[in-house]
């Protein structure tokens, strides 16, 4: 662990999982239905999912570029804002941010969610300031959700980070396959045994169940003076 983090300057995490549980009230499966009722009231064909990150890219590649796919991201948009304001904090997580800025290293967020919902959880939970104004979300072109590279090639430009100096903390394969596109390192979260099966089957070479588990590590680094 420590040799992953030694030469790390920046650390970018994923929203949904590392940070917080966005729909462990309002959940996703709820959400999906109500998005699949949208897009067949606007005649988009989706599948019958229980993900409402399906039912976009469903959308999305019926109809490319349509009013109707926007009105759905719209709607999913604001449903995860809804959301972000019954999120679940994943256990360590908000004592890792706090020890990572306090080491001087560069935080960002680079999500699938809509930077809006990430802006929304960040202020609820008093790490707003941990990230500034390094959040970074859907961009509008489903084509560039993770495992596209691009939100968190963003992350990078908005930290000033290198690619080498740089770690993504994310909790599925799509995280791990953006991660090596970029060229970042990757530390895979993953709070069940499903989930890490998936993670080491991707790839991923340093997975931990707890982020609490990383802070030992965190709290030995030399400290970096000073970033933007």
């Amino acid at each position: 662990m420590r040799k992953l983090f030694a030469h790390t300057e920046c650390v970018t995490f994923d929203f949904d999982g590392p940070l917080c549980s966005l729909f462990a009230v309002r959940t996703a499966s709820s959400v999906a239905e109500r998005l699949r009722a949208f897009a067949d009231a606007h005649q988009l064909p989706v599948p019958a999912t229980d993900d409402p990150h399906a039912v976009l890219r469903a959308a999305a590649a019926s109809r490319p570029g349509s009013t109707a796919s926007r009105l759905l991201e719209a709607e999913l948009t604001r449903e995860e804002v809804h959301a972000a304001a019954t999120a679940r904090p994943t256990a360590g997580a908000a004592a890792l941010v706090h020890a990572l800025g306090g080491r001087g290293r560069r935080l960002a967020v680079a999500s699938n969610n809509s930077a809006h919902a990430v802006s929304a959880y960040l202020g609820v939970s008093g790490l707003a300031g941990a990230f500034h104004d390094h959040v970074h979300g859907r961009a509008g072109d489903v084509a560039l959700l993770k495992p596209h590279p691009d939100v968190l090639r963003r992350a990078l430009c908005s930290t000033g980070a290198a690619p080498e100096r740089a770690l993504m903390i994310g909790d599925t394969p799509t995280d791990l396959a953006a991660a090596r596109a970029a060229g970042v390192a990757f530390l895979g979260f993953a709070p069940d045994r499903q989930r890490a099966e998936q993670l080491h089957a991707a790839g991923a070479e340093y997975v931990v169940t707890q982020l609490g588990n990383v802070l030992g590590t965190v709290n030995s680094l030399p400290s970096y003076d000073s970033f933007g």
